[in-house]
Formats: structure tokens, sequence, C-alpha cells
């Protein structure tokens, strides 16, 4: 008992200090454990095999299709312009979208994906960011008690109740909680933010802000020449050969920008794969090329090879737009500085080789105030030239390795995570959608872990995650190690009997009174403790114990474990307590002392509230 008490003591002190990774500190404890002869090795790798932790890899994957699709953008952005310019109905908006979100994908990433879309609302209502970006980060918290899957001490204390005999909580079983933590944290936040959180001067940023993809084609006037062809069954002339055959460029002055090519039909989803025309590309009927160049010509070529010029009410293909816009979902755009000492340096673009070496077409050049497009094949490479060059992601990345010749300005695999994949979003709807009904129709016999994964690896398959690669990347492994590493510790505090003693001095000190009063010390004790540790670590802890004390004097546990996972979460009054109160804190311009002005109140009214409202939900 004296040696799990000190692993678990050290464990806290290290958590609470920040000053070593959490998951390296919860690996460390595990070997403690281990090296003490307190559990076995099948005992202490358990967590890893846990269901809890499988379900968590699999909704990391599940949300990071929804993000990277888009789909939670274009929900949150619709709703969000019911606002107008209401001060009161955008502070409502944002605290319920963003707890519908929060429902379904984790906390950090629903502060994320909202922070840009409430700061721009915020702009264009009149009103200070100030007063939405806290009741941003804490509606993604409550909005995470609404659901089983909404945030990992929900599957803590649902786990911890299975392995205790008891029937696990059901998907919507939170949804009662986490509703009332959302009116409360309305009723309250609506006046102190008003209050406490005035607006501030905006601080003065020297940092240039970076262009976006479409803002950088739009530098260089390339969608203001975008032009269409399509191919069609009478453009006999042009099917079956390549554009080095079609000699458009030397013929016409055009550049090819990408092809369009229909790898089926489906109304729903995007079936159209981009690809730069490359010399050895034959053009097939049915295909869509994009152009730039001038008008005349454009319109020249498209008569002598028979195609149809596509104007700005048609679309292409079907599930494609009808406007003539570059999108970047396979093909991509970045800037490159040629180097003084570059080899470059007086050769023409063509010399250059861009398109042998590294399949990429050069659609622009700035040099100084000047934007050249046409004729680009023997314009010459000067010093400090800027190139806009066009290809796969993989290509213009790749071209960071000849960093004698240019720099690659800014990040393109970056540019290319950041691209949603909007022609996916209704696939990823679907997905979600069967994922929760399987989950809540019992009749369905299918486990929730099996339900989650399944889900995650159709994101995969059907590309809503863009690659297995990708997949991997949206898991946050800390959060699993840390979790994973962390539950034998439950087994340890049961098997040496430290649980039973620490549940033991919280009923002797409150269990004599009444359960409620019980209740509140375990909640108070929970929530003092989520202020220092995270509240996955605090609920792995406290949801043993809190299950000990709630046996020990004859009632119904749920009620405890409800105020284990809610009191974890509901962390206001500190900006370190949670991923997401660290998110808003530097674009608010938050102070500590803002935090505890606002946060704490909060804290302790909703402590308050749940003491009595859950033995009303959920009888002792």
């Amino acid at each position: 008992m004296i040696a799990t008490l000190i692993i678990l003591l050290v464990s806290a002190a290290l958590f609470v200090s920040g000053k070593v990774r959490s998951d390296l500190v919860a690996l460390c404890a595990l070997l403690a454990l281990l090296l003490c002869q307190i559990l076995t090795p099948a005992e202490a790798l358990s967590g890893f095999s846990n269901t809890t932790v499988i379900m968590m890899v699999g909704l990391f994957i599940v949300g990071g299709g929804i993000f990277q699709t888009g789909l939670a953008k274009m929900i949150g952005s619709k709703v969000m312009t019911l606002a107008g310019k209401s001060e009161l109905r955008l502070f409502l908006l944002v605290m319920i979208v963003t707890a519908a979100i929060g429902m379904f994908v984790s906390n950090t990433g629903t502060v994320a994906l909202m922070l840009p879309i409430v700061v721009s609302m915020a702009a264009a209502a009149g009103t200070s960011s100030r007063r939405l970006l806290m009741p941003l980060a804490f509606a993604s918290s409550m909005g995470g008690m609404m659901t089983l899957i909404g945030t990992p001490p929900n599957l803590i204390v649902s786990d911890t109740l299975q392995s205790a005999g008891f029937e696990p909580l059901g998907f919507f079983s939170f949804l009662p909680v986490g509703l009332i933590t959302l009116v409360v944290g309305i009723l309250v936040l609506l006046p102190m933010t008003k209050v406490f959180l005035s607006p501030k001067e905006k601080a003065k940023d020297g940092k240039k802000k970076s262009k976006s993809l479409k803002e950088l084609v739009g530098e260089y006037g390339i969608t203001s020449n975008l032009f269409r062809v399509h191919i069609k069954d009478d453009s006999s002339t042009a099917i079956g050969k390549t554009v080095v055959d079609l000699n458009i460029y030397r013929e016409y002055g055009i550049n090819v920008l990408e092809l369009r090519r229909s790898a089926g039909q489906n109304r729903f989803v995007r079936t159209v794969n981009q690809q730069l025309a490359s010399p050895d590309l034959l053009l097939k009927h049915g295909d869509v090329l994009y152009l730039s160049g001038d008008p005349e010509m454009i319109h020249k070529f498209a008569e002598d090879y028979t195609l149809r010029l596509l104007d700005n009410h048609v679309d292409e293909i079907d599930g494609s737009s009808s406007n003539p816009s570059l999108d970047f979902f396979d093909i991509g755009v970045a800037e490159i500085l040629i180097m003084p000492s570059s080899s470059m340096i007086n050769r023409t673009i063509t010399e250059a080789g861009f398109r042998s070496k590294f399949s990429v077409n050069v659609l622009g050049i700035r040099r100084k105030h000047e934007y050249l497009l046409h004729n680009l094949g023997e314009e010459k490479i000067h010093d400090g030239d800027v190139l806009l060059v066009q290809g796969a992601w993989k290509d213009i990345a790749r071209m960071k390795n000849e960093s004698t010749n240019w720099v690659v300005l800014g990040e393109p695999l970056q540019e290319a995570a950041k691209v949603t994949l909007d022609y996916k979003a209704p696939v990823a709807a679907a997905i979600m959608i069967a994922m929760i009904v399987m989950m809540v129709v019992d009749d369905i016999p299918v486990a929730p872990v099996t339900s989650v994964l399944l889900a995650a690896v159709l994101m995969v398959i059907t590309g809503c995650v863009r690659s297995v690669e990708a997949a991997y990347k949206t898991i946050n492994w800390q959060t699993i190690v840390l979790f994973a590493a962390m539950l034998p510790m439950s087994i340890a505090l049961e098997k040496t009997g430290v649980s039973t003693m620490i549940s033991d001095f919280i009923v002797n000190g409150f269990g004599g009174s009444s359960p409620r009063l019980l209740l509140a010390a375990v909640y108070a004790a929970t929530s003092v403790m989520t202020i220092f540790i995270s509240n996955t670590v605090t609920a792995v802890l406290m949801a043993p114990i809190a299950l000990q004390c709630a046996m020990q004097i004859g009632v119904s546990p749920v009620p405890f474990m409800f105020a284990v996972t809610v009191a974890a979460s509901m962390c206001f009054a500190s900006p370190f307590s949670t991923p997401p109160n660290a998110l808003v804190m530097s674009a608010g311009q938050y102070t500590f002392m803002d935090y505890i002005k606002v946060g704490l109140p909060l804290q302790i009214l909703m402590g308050v509230v749940m003491v009595f409202a859950l033995p009303l939900l959920f009888p002792f």
C-alpha cells in the first residue's frame, strides 16, 4: 500500500509541475508498479487492450474525417450566419453550436475549428471577440458532457461501472446532464463576460499574415484569366492526343493548368480526379482542361479542336462546382524564391526543367512589383524572382530539397493539410450518423467499440481522411498512452486497498450525514484535483474511489460516477486546466485573473447545481 501511495503521489506531483511530459510520467508510474511487483505484466498492460482506449483511437480518426472534409466548419459557418449583428444572438449561437459540435468531436478540435469563425463573426457584428472566446472554450467542454464519446472521462466512468458489474451508460445517458451544464453556463457567462471581459485595445502584431491558397492565385491574376474547355464526342481531333501533340503553348500561348477527369457518376460524392496535364497523358472524351491565357486565343483553340467552352453557369461534371476556380484537393500551388547562388539564373523556364525534374508547372513570376503570366517558357530567371509553381503536393514539398537554388515559401504539406475535402462532407456525415445509430439503437447487435472502429476504417477507405498516414496523424498518441498507462493505476489502488482507505476517509468524514453530502465531497475533491491534473487522469483516479464510496453506504454509484465526470470536465478556473482554455488565451488577450474572475464562480456554481440535480436525474 505504501509503495502504491508513493508512486501515486510522485506521479501527481509530476503531473502538476508540468516539467515532464504527462505520457512519460504515466509510463514511468506503470513501470514502477511492475518493478515493485504490485501489478503483474498482464495487469499492467491491460490498459492498452482496454475497449475504451481502442474506442478513443477510433474516435480521433472519425473526428479527423469530420475536420478534413470541412463538415464541422460547414455546419458551424452556416449556423453562425443566423446571428446577424445581434450580440445576444451571437453569444447564444456560439455556445449552442460549439456545444453541439463538441458532442461528437474533441473539445480541443472543436475550439480550433470554431475560433477563426467566431473571431470573424465578432468583427462583422462589431463586438469584441473577448466576450465570445472564453464562452467558446467553456461550451466545448459542456458539449462533451452530452454524449458517451464527447470526452474521455465519460468513457472512463462508464467503463468503471461496467467493470464493477453494473450496466454501462448509454450513448445519450449524459444528455440531461450536458444540457443542464449548458444552461447554467449560458445564464452565468452572459452577464459575467459583459462585466469582466471588457474589450482591450488590439495589440499590434508585426507578424505578417500568410497568404491563403486562393489569395495566392488571385494575387497573380490566375483566376481572372481562367477558362475551361470540355472535350466532347465530336472532338475527334483532340481525343487520344497529348497536350504536346496539340502544341497548345507554342501555337496559342495558352497555359494548361490542370485536367479534370470523371471517375464515375455520383451526385453526392465528387468523382473527379485532378491531374497535371503531363506530356504523356492522353486526352479522353469528357475531360475538362483548365486553361489560362488570352481570351481570343482560348476561343480559337476551342474552335480549332471542336471543344466546348464552359461558362460560369455550366457544371463540367456532376458533383463538381460550376464556378471556374482552382481547387487544391490533389494538386496545389506554392511560391519559390530564387537564391542569388542559384544555377537557374539566366536560364529560361523551359531550360530549367521544372516539369521534367519536379513534375510542376510555372504559372507566374513575381519580379519586384511586376507579375509575368504570358510566354513564360522563354522568360529568363532573375535573382530574387518569385515563381508560382503548381503540382502535386508531394512534388511541391520535394522542391524544398533544392535549397541551394531556391527557398520554398511556406510549408506545402501543412498547406495541403489545411485544404478541406468539401466534396467528401456528405460521406463523412453519413458515416458519423451510421456510427451514432449503431451505438444508440440496442436492437443492432454491434458493440460500441466495433461501431467506432468500423466508422474509422470507413473514413479512411472512402477518402474522408486523406490516407492511412493522415489517419495516424489525427490520433493524439500522448492522450492514448497517458490513458492506457494510467488505467492500471486503478487496479493497483484497488489491489493494495488504497481506494478503500481513501473512500473510508471520505465516507467517515461526510457519509454519515447524507448521501448528498458525500456526493458533494466527491465532486469537490475531483473539481480541485482537475485544476492541477488533466481531466482524463483525474477521472481515472477518482472513478474507483467514487465507486467505493457509493458501495460502502449502499447507494447507487451512478450519481457518484456522474459527479466525477462532470467535475473533471467542468474546470474553468485556470487557463491550463484544459487545452480549450489555453487555446483561446492569446486570441482573447486573457490574463490568468480573467479565468479566476469568470471561470471560478462558474465552476463553483456548476458544482452546487450538480449536487442537487444529479440525485434527481439518477436517484441514490
